[in-house]
């Protein structure tokens, strides 16, 4: 494979875990845990979701679809780079 596919995975990876990274902290916290600890627990909880929380979850998975996807293209670049050499 040629070596740019290599950097176009690389980018990919960087920007999809930052962005991952981002969504995450964006969802509200469920209860409990961590969140609870610095002042998630005191807001008021609303019955069902918005759409906007729905949102916020499809494009937080498929962040994570990209992300796998990128870390599996890094995967098999790395095996064939190695093995062809």
């Amino acid at each position: 494979m040629p070596m740019w596919f290599a950097y176009t995975m690389i980018v990919l990876l960087v920007l999809t875990s930052i962005l991952l990274t981002l969504l995450i902290l964006l969802h509200r916290g469920k209860g409990g845990g961590m969140s609870s600890m610095f002042g998630g627990g005191v807001t008021s909880s609303l019955a069902g979701s918005s759409v906007a929380e729905k949102n916020l979850d499809r494009y937080t998975v498929l962040v994570g679809v990209v992300w796998f996807a990128a870390i599996v293209g890094m995967g098999l670049w790395m095996r064939l780079a190695v093995g062809g050499s």
